[in-house]
């Protein structure tokens, strides 16, 4: 799930319903235990203007004391990721949702071993909702990085607008689509709607609303069953999420052994072919694909026809197909060229069923790796280089 970039639709309704629920969750627990907010921090802001203005300077203080924690928070999701990514990792978004986890845990401490009287003021409240919020910045900039944007998880004001602007989106695509001569069939206009565009993004910000109110449900009912006990559902949800993420091998990009050496295929620099391999402790299991994007952006400048073998490829989940997908689209941005080899009949049944079947275009694929490599040397000579100025 930590792979990569949410690339597609899916993964990013995965993500909004995986951890929406745990920023809910959090947040009714701060609320109840502390009597205070940490996921959304607009009131919080409006508050430090307010107690300042009024000399409550106490009030001030722990007000901006969670504004503060919130951003630390997301400056170490952000320190986080980017170390993930300049030492190569392959599962780069991992760490800063286990610090997550670790900072809920500690929450979850706290919760355990001070008394309700004693949340609500002094050291224990500021602990409590500053390494609270923090983890919340966390999530919440992970997601962000996670989903390019498009995904928010801790609090719903920005995904309520985009609720209300995408409904009326979709409301006078449906009217206009109700007005074509001649009229279009029921049954037409609702498959139509279904995959629109605006109607796959009303259900991911609605899976957004809907998660983050069902946590702050279970967070409710989890305290009054078990309040010293309350916070621990989410620590173990996450860690699962993580075992899972490291539990899966991801495979390889390797350079292929068919090129340079005194036996080898002495081709131009501005060629490259490479193989996706799955490691060789796990050989026999399913592996997931490798960001794809990450390792094409890490490319030479000078590399514009790529050939990539996918035959050690024997799962070929929704998630590879995006990852394809993404890669080529930014291959096309680079006026580079990816051949793609090594596919068999299940995997291309399988990019038609995720429907990406716009950017199966023949001319990225070839059936062996002999063809693709010849292939790739005619196309180096039609692709100019890139402008260095």
């Amino acid at each position: 799930m930590f792979v990569a970039q949410a690339h597609s639709f899916t993964q990013q309704a995965r993500l909004a319903i995986s951890l929406a629920w745990v920023a809910g969750y959090t947040n009714i627990l701060t609320v109840i235990t502390c009597g205070t907010v940490t996921s959304h921090l607009s009131g919080t802001a409006s508050n430090l203007g307010r107690q300042v203005a009024e000399g409550s300077w106490s009030l001030a203080w722990f007000s901006f004391l969670l504004l503060v924690a919130f951003v630390l928070g997301a400056m170490a999701s952000g320190a986080l990721t980017e170390l993930g990514r300049r030492r190569g990792w392959e599962s780069i978004y991992v760490l800063p949702i286990a610090v997550e986890a670790v900072l809920l845990a500690a929450f979850a401490v706290g919760v355990e071993v001070h008394d309700h009287g004693t949340r609500q003021s002094g050291v224990p409240l500021y602990w409590l909702t500053g390494i609270a919020s923090c983890a919340m910045g966390l999530q919440n900039g992970t997601i962000t990085r996670i989903s390019s944007g498009v995904v928010r998880t801790t609090h719903i004001t920005g995904v309520l607008t985009d609720l209300g602007l995408e409904t009326t989106q979709f409301l006078l695509w449906a009217r206009d689509r109700g007005r074509d001569s001649p009229p279009v069939p029921p049954r037409s206009l609702l498959r139509s709607a279904s995959v629109h565009p605006t109607a796959r993004r009303l259900a991911l910000l609605a899976s957004i609303v809907g998660s983050f109110a069902v946590g702050g449900g279970l967070g409710t009912l989890a305290h009054g069953f078990a309040e010293r006990w309350a916070m621990f559902p989410p620590v173990v949800f996450l860690i699962w999420l993580i075992y899972r993420d490291l539990v899966i091998p991801i495979a390889e990009v390797e350079p292929s052994e068919l090129v340079g050496g005194e036996n080898g295929l002495q081709l131009p620099t501005t060629m490259a072919v490479f193989h996706v391999r799955n490691e060789k402790d796990h050989r026999g299991k399913a592996h997931r694909m490798p960001d794809l994007q990450a390792w094409g952006e890490r490319l030479p400048a000078t590399v514009r026809v790529v050939v990539l073998d996918l035959g050690e490829m024997a799962t070929f989940d929704s998630n590879a197909v995006m990852e394809l997908r993404a890669v080529l689209r930014s291959f096309a941005t680079q006026n580079r060229k990816l051949l793609i080899t090594g596919l068999g009949f299940e995997q291309f049944q399988e990019l038609r069923r995720v429907g990406s079947t716009e950017f199966l275009d023949l001319t990225n694929f070839c059936p062996d790796l002999e063809l693709a490599i010849a292939r790739a040397m005619i196309m180096v000579e039609s692709i100019p280089a890139p402008n260095r100025a």
